[in-house]
């Protein structure tokens, strides 16, 4: 595997420190929408304090809504406990130059307790981490890779505010899946967003156009889960960075315009190791795919609980305008080889065979997005589930088939009644994030829409 670029050591941070090539630290963790929290640190303090103590941050940054208000209701967190601290502790591993920042490096952080250095059950690595754990037990360690979409506009965030996000100029102005003419256009964006990744200890494999106008997708290095959801964190905020900077902007948004051909998604590649080797390698039948018995488990364990998890691939009120039929977004539950119309795809042979999970939007959080899969996988094992038969053909045409939820509400109300969920991520966690999206929908149900208005203004 080639050389990954821009990943520092304290020694190696320190060095570039005494050179005057970095002066500041972003120190952050995501919170429970994937967005990127924390603080910027001069870069001597950092060294000095911080990377061996961390730092402290409002415990209400894990029951804030999408405007910064802190929501009551919470009991992690609420105005009766006076809202004090958790301690942010750096993982070195994930320190590294932010390339697309002047000057800057960034690491990324567990969110502890701060009286008892305990994970933060609620916090999203807390999660991810809870469940590698478990893999670990069994001896696996978890292989995966995020296929992030996107659409990239010509106006500014600040312009896209004006304009109350309508009328926004794509940056492409016809379907370009694989279109090199019009993939070149977006390469004053996107030749940037790869350089700065590869420079910022993200290797990255390839850039292509999607189905949508200015639509795009950017694919990194696969890694063990952890690593790649903290890729895919830092992926996200690198684009966005980069984008502000240079007087444009991108949408991780699952469905950004009713009219959008396509919606962004987060397809999920996973497999399990062990000893080295890819575990799902094996010479069981399953259709066409030579596999082993943890394979075949784990895609029905996965399969068996998407309904129960939906919320943490699916977590916002738009993720459910992505699922259209035709629209190259799964709308049902079934499992192909190589079939893009299937919620879950196999892909691969060999050492690279590998479940593709096509049902998460580019507006998912990663760690709970992974650890809901691997949650789900690990039960299909314990469990020895059995996937359903393969399906071939058309499967938007399979109405038989058991279908996604069709909206955050349906979504939530089964991941709050589940005894898998609970089992899975505990009731402290499924109370919590039930409350978190039950906010969500009800800010939207307090909303008047757009849709609304020209319905309903003169013609009721």
């Amino acid at each position: 595997m080639a050389k990954i670029h821009g990943l520092l050591t304290l020694m190696e941070l320190a060095e570039l420190v005494e050179k005057g090539e970095i002066e500041t630290i972003v120190v952050g963790f995501t919170d429970h929408y994937g967005r990127l929290m924390g603080k910027r640190f001069d870069a001597e303090f950092f060294i000095e304090d911080a990377a061996a103590h961390g730092t402290h941050a409002c415990n209400y940054l894990l029951t804030v809504n999408m405007e910064m208000d802190p929501v009551p209701g919470y009991q992690f967190a609420n105005w009766e406990r006076g809202y004090g601290d958790f301690h942010l502790v750096p993982d070195m591993k994930t320190l590294r130059r932010a390339s697309w920042l002047d000057k800057t490096a960034i690491v990324l952080c567990d969110v502890e307790d701060e009286n008892t250095h305990q994970m933060t059950a609620v916090a999203p690595r807390s999660i991810l981490r809870q469940q590698l754990e478990s893999a670990a037990k069994m001896g696996a360690e978890a292989m995966a890779a995020s296929e992030l979409e996107y659409y990239i506009y010509e106006d500014s965030y600040r312009v896209a505010a004006q304009k109350d996000y309508t009328h926004l100029q794509p940056m492409g102005w016809y379907i370009e899946d694989y279109h090199m003419m019009q993939g070149a256009r977006e390469e004053k964006f996107t030749a940037l967003a790869r350089h700065h990744l590869k420079h910022s200890g993200i290797a990255v494999e390839n850039s292509k156009g999607e189905w949508g106008h200015g639509q795009h997708e950017l694919n990194i290095r696969y890694a063990d889960s952890l690593t790649m959801a903290d890729n895919h964190a830092i992926f996200k905020q690198c684009l966005k960075e980069l984008a502000d900077k240079l007087g444009y902007s991108v949408s991780f948004m699952a469905k950004p315009t009713p009219d959008a051909a396509a919606g962004s998604s987060s397809h999920i590649h996973l497999s399990l190791w062990k000893n080295g080797k890819n575990a799902f390698e094996g010479s069981e039948t399953l259709g066409p795919v030579q596999g082993s018995n943890l394979f075949r488990w784990f895609l029905g364990g996965w399969m068996a609980h998407v309904q129960d998890v939906m919320v943490f691939y699916a977590p916002t009120i738009n993720s459910y305008k992505r699922y259209v039929d035709f629209s190259w977004a799964p709308t049902r539950i079934a499992w192909s080889y190589d079939n893009r119309t299937a919620g879950f795809r196999v892909v691969g042979k060999g050492s690279s065979l590998r479940i593709e999970c096509r049902i998460p939007g580019a507006d998912c959080n990663p760690y709970l997005a992974y650890a809901a899969a691997l949650a789900s996988g690990l039960d299909g094992i314990a469990n020895q589930t059995e996937p359903p038969a393969i399906f071939e053909g058309d499967i938007y045409s399979a109405q038989q088939l058991p279908r996604v939820p069709y909206t955050l509400e349906h979504a939530v109300d089964l991941f709050a009644n589940s005894d898998f969920a609970k089992k899975a991520f505990g009731t402290q966690v499924v109370e919590h994030y039930t409350h978190f999206f039950r906010t969500e929908i009800d800010s939207f149900n307090r909303h008047v829409t757009d849709w609304e208005r020209k319905r309903y203004f003169e013609r009721i």
